[in-house]
């Protein structure tokens, strides 16, 4: 069976290979670049040569640095060297990069009509790409590479780099550069982007062990020639801020070269939200300067303010302001609104002081509302306009708090800080992706409808190994309309060819997506033994199954790929696969070692034995993971994720208990099935329950409580009972499947037994019962073995129009994909919610009376203040009941939910007949996403996710 149901995870992922390819090409469709030398294209590099790249000299120096960068990206490719010059000289191709501001030839190129740069004047960090023919006497062609300012052209040089096959990740994570005799760019081609969020960024943080020892080992400390990589990645994905590492360390004094490289780069510098004025935490010695208190010790930090904001004077930076306590604690008692309030006016009078009272509003700032500060804005502190209000997550990805409509109309706008690592409770998760891109996109579009676009920020721990959600993340954040729901698979692929090439993208999409499905269901570090069901829907051993064969898939993949994307592929694709799928066999076979163990079963040593040898195996893939490339990535996986008992990580991975069992030196038979704890001999009552229209499949399983085997012999009361198999020797134990030939079932019920005899007198007897409806008029959801189950994205979506509607997120939640209700933000339908768009679904019930419908929605947050989290259902016509998600809002109510990965919610519903019935939700605000629906008619048993979707009938 388990070989059976491996096959059709193949199989699906073969199929979604088929079905996927002319997504992928569309992908490919958008580039300007190409290898044809056709149509006029004009000529980068051939085996001949390559273009030379033009830049003046007053040109500032980070742009430079990109060209020459450009330069050695060019090589790479082609292995032709463009030239870099600063004087016009004949030739039939030519690149142009410049500014509106310092580039001559620019200026010259549009007064003389060769190119229109309307569009980019006075624009924040656009650009734009063009093909000119005859633009200077003595060229033919030239691809002008214009930016609106330093960092527009930066990227615009950036993006010709990234589009001939030179990955932003080349360096980080080993991507090799895609080989090319030839480099052409299209005719007439004309591209022009600029950003969308003014800033856009990551926070390197909780960096020990991981990226410190990484960091020691390769550069001794945080200097310029780490940070010099962070900031070309950054400037490679068109990002341009940064909150530096700070366990431990201190941007400005770890390397007095790191903030001027920041500055000459292009790297908008700033301090995390408990740190303000551009002061580092461990620039503060408590021994030295006394208490950080502001109440009780103002000078000393007055001090320490004015001496931050003096070193940034002249660097591009963004202050922040505001005060926590030491070490990111929340403040003392003794804090007070008005004493921060106080606070923040000190450090404007010392923003003031530095740059110039007129120059005080275009100073950056930035106040971030993180965890309890945002109870004191709540409470009525403020701060002046031009301060960006940087809202932040609840740490595990759902937003808490988005602008009104009246803090949209604030100069200095509003921002987000998001987590893809976290230190804190309910369970700290620092190891590796978690993740989900569809998650990043379901919040940080409403971020964006919600104009929180100022500062988008997060938090990537030790950036290593979250490259893939860092890169949706910061291409999302440079321009979020460009993302939809319908293009999270195509930015999947889009990614996977990059890195990869596009033979195997649609399957590397696949197993991106399926392992960070999987640890968005529960994150890793929160993983135990009975996290799934070992009894009902067969779900702990359908998960086992999805991820071994991802692993079977990865490792295919791996060894089909050259060998120079190996490296890369083990850390972006086969570890992450392999490491989620070995933690997930540990919990598994501990779970089946404390079942076995209670059951007698000689298996039990076993299973103790797997449980020890996957513990083995995540050694071992974290040692392979340092090892790799030299050692080049040594310290990454060194983050403790095995033996959590409490918030914080133990100090080393801790090998969970296991039962050791001594079987009798005889044979002795035990029988055990499915969805039920006790077995036989120490129960007599097992019963199977078969529903024409339900579970097609069940199991007994015949194992032995000794070390001698022993022949079991089955017998059956009714020709309707088959059985997969019988067995003629029971070494330990073996798993035979039931299931009924409903054409020979004499009635709507009928009564079967399976005896089974081996060991002793007697033996076990399960009685089965068969249920099949006459009625042969069904449509719709079946309700079957006592409830019917339903895919959100199953439904028909009615009632919509452009500005409120139901939209798929593919591969969003936790099963299957799920729908989100999109409305404009101020709108909602709480006084007309019959007229709102709704979810339907078509039924047909056997159960009449009250059943109780369980909706399983995203866990998001009630981001807009004065209203709730709500929806509206109906089921066979009756009156909507408006339901609020977070009625019940407290904190062991949040915590179930981020463990969980979802909210679920349940109504009462009387049905007075069986029969046809409709299902309705109704969107009735914004921030509803909705994963799953299970309808409850008395037979649903516990499990983590719930049971797979029903059968439909047409």
């Amino acid at each position: 069976m388990k070989n059976f149901t491996v096959y059709k995870v193949l199989t699906r992922l073969f199929f979604a290979v088929l079905f996927s390819v002319a997504s992928l090409c569309n992908v490919y469709a958008q580039s300007y670049i190409t290898q044809l030398n056709t149509n006029n294209n004009l000529l980068l590099a051939n085996k001949t040569g390559a273009a030379a790249i033009y830049l003046e000299q007053n040109e500032a120096e980070g742009l430079r640095l990109a060209v020459h960068n450009l330069q050695q990206d060019i090589y790479k490719v082609s292995q032709q060297r463009s030239q870099i010059i600063e004087q016009i000289v004949p030739s039939d191709t030519l690149i142009i990069v410049g500014t509106l501001k310092n580039s001559a030839i620019i200026k010259q190129l549009v007064s003389r009509g060769k190119i229109e740069l309307t569009e980019l004047l006075g624009q924040w960090e656009a650009f734009q790409i063009q093909t000119v023919s005859d633009p200077l006497p003595d060229v033919k062609q030239a691809l002008v590479i214009v930016g609106s300012d330093m960092r527009g052209a930066i990227f615009g040089v950036y993006d010709l780099s990234e589009k001939i096959g030179v990955s932003p990740w080349y360096w980080w994570a080993d991507v090799p550069v895609k080989q090319a005799d030839s480099l052409y760019v299209k005719a007439n081609t004309k591209v022009r982007e600029q950003a969308k969020v003014r800033y856009r960024g990551i926070f390197l943080n909780d960096e020990a062990p991981a990226l410190s020892g990484w960091v020691h080992e390769k550069f001794g400390t945080y200097n310029s020639d780490f940070y010099q990589h962070v900031f070309e990645l950054l400037l490679r994905l068109k990002a341009n801020f940064l909150w530096p590492a700070m366990w431990n360390n201190a941007f400005s004094l770890d390397d007095p070269n790191n903030s001027q490289l920041a500055n000459t780069m292009g790297i908008v510098m700033s301090t995390s939200h408990h740190e303000p004025m551009m002061r580092a935490d461990k620039e503060w010695h408590t021994s030295v300067d006394g208490k950080w208190d502001y109440a009780v010790n103002p000078e000393k930090l007055y001090q320490f303010w004015q001496e931050g904001a003096k070193r940034h004077r002249n660097l591009e930076s963004v202050f922040t302001l505001g005060m926590r306590g030491q070490a990111d604690e929340p403040m003392g008692e003794i804090e007070n609104i008005a004493l921060l309030e106080k606070i923040v006016a000190d450090q404007r009078q010392i923003l003031s002081d530095t740059f110039g009272k007129d120059k005080l509003t275009e100073v950056p700032q930035v106040w971030a509302l993180y965890k309890e500060v945002q109870g004191y804005y709540e409470n009525g502190m403020r701060v002046p306009d031009d301060v960006t209000l940087l809202w932040s997550d609840d740490n595990w990805g759902n937003l808490r708090r988005l602008p009104t409509l009246d803090e949209r109309k604030r100069s200095g706008g509003a921002g987000i800080y998001y987590h893809f690592d976290y230190v804190g409770g309910p369970r700290s998760y620092r190891w590796i992706n978690t993740v989900p891109i569809a998650k990043i996109w379901e919040q940080m579009n409403l971020a964006y409808e919600y104009q929180a676009d100022r500062i988008w920020l997060t938090n990537v721990g030790d950036l290593k190994p979250m490259e893939l959600p860092t890169d949706f993340f910061l291409r999302m954040a440079w321009d979020p309309t460009h993302w939809t729901a319908d293009s999270l698979l195509e930015y999947g692929q889009q990614w996977a060819a990059q890195q990869f090439g596009e033979q195997y993208a649609v399957e590397i999409e696949q197993l991106i997506s399926g392992y960070t499905r999987h640890n968005g269901r529960r994150k890793p570090e929160l993983m135990t033994p009975d996290t799934y069901s070992l009894m009902h829907y067969n779900e702990a051993q359908s998960i086992s199954e999805e991820l071994q064969a991802y692993v079977q898939l990865a490792e295919k993949i791996y060894q089909q790929l050259p060998a120079a994307y190996q490296d890369a592929f083990f850390q972006l694709v086969l570890h992450p696969v392999k490491a989620t799928a070995t933690l997930y066999e540990l919990n598994y076979s501990v779970a089946l070692n404390k079942l076995y163990a209670q059951q007698g079963r000689a298996s039990t040593n076993d299973y103790a034995a797997r449980a020890k040898a996957w513990f083995l195996a995540d050694k071992t893939l974290e040692n392979e993971y340092h090892s790799r490339s030299q050692g080049r990535w040594a310290h990454f996986m060194s983050q403790p994720h095995i033996g959590y008992t409490h918030w914080n990580n133990p100090p080393a991975n801790t090998m969970p208990a296991v039962m050791v069992n001594e079987p009798i030196d005889a044979a002795d038979m035990g029988v055990a099935i499915e969805g039920q704890v006790d077995a036989w001999p120490a129960t007599a009552n097992l019963s199977l329950d078969f529903d024409y229209y339900g579970q097609q499949q069940r199991y007994i399983e015949v194992f032995n409580k000794g070390t001698l085997p022993f022949k079991a012999q089955f017998s059956l009361s009714a020709p309707w009972l088959i059985l997969s198999e019988l067995p003629a020797q029971i070494e330990q134990q073996q798993r035979i499947w039931v299931s009924i030939d409903w054409t020979k079932v004499p009635n709507s019920q009928a009564v079967g037994t399976v005896t089974i005899k081996g060991t002793g007198w007697g033996g076990a007897t399960i009685k089965v019962l068969a249920t099949k409806a006459l009625d042969k008029n069904i449509h719709g959801f079946v309700e079957a073995d006592g409830y019917i189950a339903l895919e959100a994205a199953s439904a028909k979506t009615m009632q919509q129009n452009i500005d409120a509607k139901w939209v798929e997120i593919s591969r969003h939640g936790r099963t299957h994909s799920s729908m989100t209700g999109l409305i404009q933000a101020e709108d909602n339908f709480l006084k007309h919610i019959k007229t709102a768009p709704y979810l339907e679904y078509d039924l047909h019930l056997f159960s009449s009376g009250v059943i109780t419908i369980n909706t399983y929605l995203a866990p998001s947050l009630n981001f807009a203040p004065g209203r709730g989290l709500r929806f509206a259902i109906s089921l066979d016509g009756e009156e909507p009941q408006l339901i609020d998600v977070l009625a019940e809002n407290t904190n062991a109510k949040w915590e179930e939910s981020v463990k969980n990965g979802v909210h679920k919610v349940s109504s009462k519903h009387v049905l007075s007949t069986p029969g046809a019935k409709k299902l309705r939700l109704y969107l009735v605000e914004s921030g509803i996403t909705v994963q799953k629906i299970v309808i409850d008619t008395g037979g649903l048993k516990p499990s983590y996710l719930g049971p797979q979707q029903s059968l439909k009938l047409p």
